[in-house]
């Protein structure tokens, strides 16, 4: 099996954002832990520009060329959170690029079982057309887009783990049934939206699973909702990719929001991840950065997803009790998927 990938280049360092808590120091305390523990077996693989035909599956060229011409004008606001400077088009267009070059990788025959590209801006909250919440382009989006069009894939499962509830990816998925939408996020948080009676709309009614958490959830839930909803529902919908917005504000010391996931948690999520795929047929597994504000928590974090995501082998299940939120979600999805109705509490 090849080895697994991280997407890397150093335009991140160039999204010039200032005094914000998504800032360009992200990047760095990432590598370096990595670095310290000898990048976990992962390839680095520099992320190319991302194609104009896959980025613009996603977003209208006139959301494209009005990032490009703001950046070319030196920068500036675009709302209340999200800014952009002389460098971001181009870290924007490589954010991008490494989440497409990494479906391309894990889809190919042959290609790695996982991969994760860990570059910013992030992504999950951009709207087709419409950045926000520190984000440009819908990087996951792009990546989900990119194996349904250009390979032929038939089915991918998102899950975003963000603190904050993914509403770009929703967006743009919301009347795809052929991307299964599951979103833990903290209710009530920025950006408002993921209510659990979101299902999505159209054709894509029931392929829209939102999870919503109070302050103070921590690792038991989490993993309870992963493990006894997002599983059964993924088995039922049959994925041939899973992908991840892997946002690391959840954890217990982030300063944008209330959630208490440590890095125990993080790992034993991706655990339950990495079963599934093999239960499925060794379906690839691939991830995107997006939020995660304590250096120090993002990086041991991100460290501790990478340790499992790339093992040679997946950890062994445990015993993971249904927490009452995950009971009350299985209670909400059998309406769309019956096979999640045997959830109960315990």
């Amino acid at each position: 099996m090849p080895r697994p990938l991280y997407f890397h280049h150093p335009s991140s360092l160039e999204h010039d954002t200032g005094a914000h808590p998504e800032r360009a120091a992200r990047i760095p305390a990432i590598e370096r832990e990595l670095e310290s523990r000898g990048w976990l077996g992962f390839e680095r693989v520099l992320a190319p520009e991302v194609e104009p035909a896959a980025l613009e599956a996603v977003h209208p060229p006139e959301h494209i060329r009005a990032i490009a011409e703001l950046s070319a004008r030196g920068g500036g606001a675009i709302d209340l959170d999200t800014v952009a400077s002389a460098g971001s088009y181009e870290a924007a267009l490589h954010a991008a690029g490494g989440a497409m070059a990494m479906a391309d990788a894990l889809v190919a025959p042959g290609g790695p079982g996982a991969a994760f590209s860990g570059l910013r801006p992030p992504g999950h909250h951009a709207e087709p057309r419409r950045a926000m919440g520190f984000c440009l382009f819908n990087n996951l989006a792009v990546a989900a887009r990119r194996a349904l069009d250009a390979h032929g894939g038939a089915r991918v499962l998102v899950l975003d783990w963000d603190v904050h509830h993914g509403n770009g990816t929703e967006a743009v998925f919301a009347e795809d049934p052929a991307v299964l939408f599951c979103s833990i996020h903290q209710w009530p948080l920025y950006p408002g939206t993921g209510a659990a009676d979101d299902v999505g709309r159209g054709a894509g009614e029931g392929t829209t699973l939102n999870l919503p958490v109070p302050a103070g959830t921590g690792d038991d839930a989490y993993v309870s909702l992963v493990e006894h909803v997002v599983v059964p529902v993924a088995q039922e919908f049959g994925p041939e990719l899973v992908l991840v917005s892997a946002g690391y504000d959840a954890h217990r010391h982030d300063p944008l929001a209330g959630c208490r996931v440590t890095e125990a948690g993080f790992a034993a999520m991706t655990g339950t991840l990495r079963r599934l795929c093999a239960d499925l047929g060794d379906v690839p597994l691939g991830m995107t950065l997006e939020g995660g504000y304590d250096l120090g928590a993002l990086a041991s974090s991100t460290a501790a997803t990478l340790e499992v995501l790339g093992a040679d082998r997946p950890p062994p299940p445990g015993d993971v009790a249904v927490h009452p939120l995950a009971a009350e979600a299985a209670a909400r999805a059998a309406r769309h998927w019956p096979g999640v109705a045997r959830v109960s509490a315990g």
